[in-house]
């Protein structure tokens, strides 16, 4: 069943669902897929001289509550770079410390590393693999160029930027690419709150998809999927 404010479409033969929260929710599965937390991402920056309100840790985690809760979901997959760093585990607070122990003991909690948290702590709960493999999708946090296997990823942070009544606009999207063989690769939004973005039709976006027959932006709009080309090859 699809939660309400989700919109459904079909990956990989896969009934799948795009929420407005930037998570991906999979019916058969009952699972909850998100990329990128970057969970302690504005202590890092404070480490550093550049001082970020402090909340976004909290933020993700109370995003990431209420979207299981949307959902129901019994699963969460994580698809890399869930802290900013290696050390971001030990900066957070009390407050976002319970949370995510709550939530990783409630559920059966997944986390697939990535290239900002390569040696993530085992403290929290869940379990850790660099890549996985469900239903015939495999779970990464980079795309691999050349996959021609329906693969799910993160790492990018795609953004669709348009024109809309004369107001340019960005939103968080997915980004879909089928290749000449009908395989599905798919590329999710970043799920945490300071992850910034980069804009869905770069070339290291389009690239990372290849081999590819069309690539197209994916944005849960009115309970659907609205879909914006991208890239299409040569007839």
């Amino acid at each position: 069943m699809v939660p309400a404010m989700f919109a459904s479409f079909a990956f990989a033969g896969h009934e799948m669902a795009l929420g407005p929260a930037r998570a991906l929710y999979w019916p058969a599965e009952r699972a909850l897929l998100v990329a990128d937390l970057h969970l302690e991402k504005a202590s890092w920056f404070a480490q550093r001289g550049s001082m970020l309100p402090p909340y976004d840790s909290r933020d993700t985690l109370e995003r990431l509550a209420q979207a299981v809760k949307a959902t129901g979901a019994r699963r969460i997959i994580t698809l890399g770079d869930n802290f900013h760093d290696d050390a971001g585990a030990h900066r957070l607070d009390a407050h976002c410390t319970g949370m995510l122990e709550a939530l990783t003991r409630s559920l059966d909690w997944v986390w697939i590393t990535g290239n900002h948290d390569e040696a993530l702590p085992k403290g929290f709960g869940g379990t850790i693999v660099p890549e996985l493999e469900v239903g015939g999708v495999i779970l990464r946090h980079e795309a691999r160029r050349g996959e021609t296997a329906p693969e799910m990823s993160g790492h990018f942070h795609p953004k669709l930027r348009v024109n809309v009544r004369n107001r340019h606009i960005a939103r968080p999207c997915a980004v879909m690419g089928r290749s000449a063989s009908g395989a599905e690769r798919m590329i999710l939004p970043a799920f945490g709150t300071l992850t910034g973005g980069l804009d869905a039709g770069h070339p290291e976006i389009l690239g990372a998809l290849q081999p590819a027959r069309r690539i197209e932006a994916l944005m849960p709009a009115a309970g659907r999927i609205a879909r914006f080309p991208l890239w299409q090859a040569a007839a």
